[in-house]
């Protein structure tokens, strides 16, 4: 069975991701940022697939580079560790949700793309 945040437009969920920074005080130019640097997506192609609807699996499968340093990202997300997932593109998913916690509660930039 797969997982309904599979099949969800990646841009229906990035509104939810910016209105979480922002009220935190950081910039959609941050949340582009690591989104990029996760998947190895360019500006103009992050903002294609948001144009387009691009459903999360397919987003990350059309990842040109996954960030092999993505594997730095662990901890709990919901509740689940990172790390415990077995589903890839679930933990991909899941990722990038603690990125965006990382950047909302201020970390500094450097750490949050494990530099």
């Amino acid at each position: 069975m797969t997982h309904r945040i599979f099949t969800t437009a990646f841009s229906a969920v990035y509104p939810h991701y910016l209105a979480k920074i922002i009220r935190k005080g950081q910039q959609q130019q941050d949340l582009d940022r690591i989104i990029c640097w996760l998947t190895g997506y360019t500006q103009s192609d992050l903002n294609d697939h948001l144009q387009r609807g691009t459903d999360f699996a397919g987003f990350f499968g059309a990842a040109p580079a996954m960030n092999p340093a993505r594997v730095l990202v662990t901890g709990l997300i919901c509740g689940v560790r990172i790390e415990a997932i077995e589903d890839p593109l679930m933990q991909d998913i899941r990722r990038l949700d603690r990125l965006v916690d990382e950047l909302g509660k201020g970390r500094p930039m450097a750490k949050i793309l494990r530099a």
